[in-house]
């Protein structure tokens, strides 16, 4: 130590007693500071201790313990951000009601619930089974009914479908585990990302599914992890993302799958892309290249919100946040086409 005091280095203690791991491995991923983690003992088999310490790490990473969520919502034209509630709990994936433009729904600790922004009011939609919901819900053509991915175990996630007043859930999708995302505007099938083993091991996909219950269709085929399908107004094309060209991009295929289109192309990874009512713009979550892999969407990172049109011209950022997992996982644009 003299020898580095010398040189100008200080010898400082970082914290004395317990020191909390989760919100030092925290804020050095969010920052993107490399971090070393040195294992200097082993239970026996040195390897799988290693397997085991890189699971921890990895859990660490989506662990949201104390989290705060701030609603918000953005004019696209003036990029002004107004505030609607801070909740002291995590809050994800607003929907907008598009027959009341008073009303959002998101999820918040496996149930869904509206907010009035006129008066913050919130109420929880009853669900039945589906108490265990993440952040991929989707609201019918109509308003009349909620597409919910609800897991009972773990991340065995399925899809269900009620009413949107709340009641009893139906089961779209008994294979799992299966990510909803995407209803077509006819209101007859949805799209969602689905992990399942065709011989070769275990692919993320996109399939699609009758919105009464059926035979599900994969539409990708590619190498690479394939997420987020969302159709376009007209139904005409599913926009997804995909790390089939290196990093996660967003692409837009025919209905059908066919002519897969990459649409982003700057050097970040890029999820979600979401449709404006009116079909001209697209707005997608953007993290950076470095910050994590490919394949993960992680919370509490510095991310970006990119927009464009819809033919892929006019890619710009619009806000720099901190959020990530649960920001805009679902399509949450207002009936006028200009806020989210």
């Amino acid at each position: 130590w003299e020898e580095l005091e010398r040189a100008g280095f200080i010898h400082t203690a970082v914290g004395r007693g317990s020191l909390d791991m989760m919100a030092c491995f925290q804020f050095a991923r969010a920052s993107e500071i490399l971090q070393i983690v040195d294992q200097n003992s082993s239970r026996g088999d040195f390897l799988e201790d290693l397997e085991f310490a890189g699971q921890r790490l990895r859990e660490l990473s989506a662990a949201r313990e104390r989290t705060k969520s701030i609603l918000c919502i953005l004019d696209t034209q003036t990029g002004e951000v107004t505030k609607l509630r801070t909740f002291h709990r995590i809050v994800e994936a607003p929907n907008w009601l598009h027959s009341d433009e008073d009303v959002l729904i998101y999820n918040s600790d496996g149930h869904i619930y509206t907010y009035r922004i006129s008066t913050g009011e919130e109420c929880q939609i009853p669900a039945g089974r589906c108490i265990n919901c993440n952040n991929d819900h989707v609201l019918s053509p109509d308003n009349t009914q909620l597409a919910v991915s609800h897991s009972e175990t773990g991340w065995m996630s399925r899809i269900y479908i009620l009413p949107i007043e709340g009641g009893e859930p139906r089961l779209i999708t008994p294979n799992a585990p299966s990510y909803l995302h995407g209803w077509s505007p006819d209101g007859k099938e949805l799209a969602y990302c689905a992990f399942r083993d065709h011989g070769a091991g275990t692919e993320v996909d996109i399939y699609t599914i009758p919105a009464e219950g059926g035979d599900e269709t994969r539409l990708t085929r590619d190498a690479g992890f394939n997420d987020g399908p969302e159709y376009a107004p007209d139904g005409k094309h599913i926009w997804f993302i995909s790390t089939r060209s290196g990093l996660m991009q967003c692409w837009r295929m025919n209905r059908d799958g066919s002519e897969p289109t990459q649409m982003t192309f700057r050097r970040r990874n890029n999820w979600f892309p979401h449709v404006s009512p009116d079909g001209k713009k697209v707005v997608y979550l953007s993290y950076s290249e470095e910050g994590l892999d490919p394949s993960e969407h992680l919370p509490n990172m510095q991310v970006e919100l990119g927009l464009m049109n819809a033919d892929g011209s006019d890619d710009r950022t619009l806000l720099r946040f901190f959020g990530g997992q649960g920001s805009i996982n679902v399509n949450s644009w207002a009936p006028d086409s200009r806020r989210f």
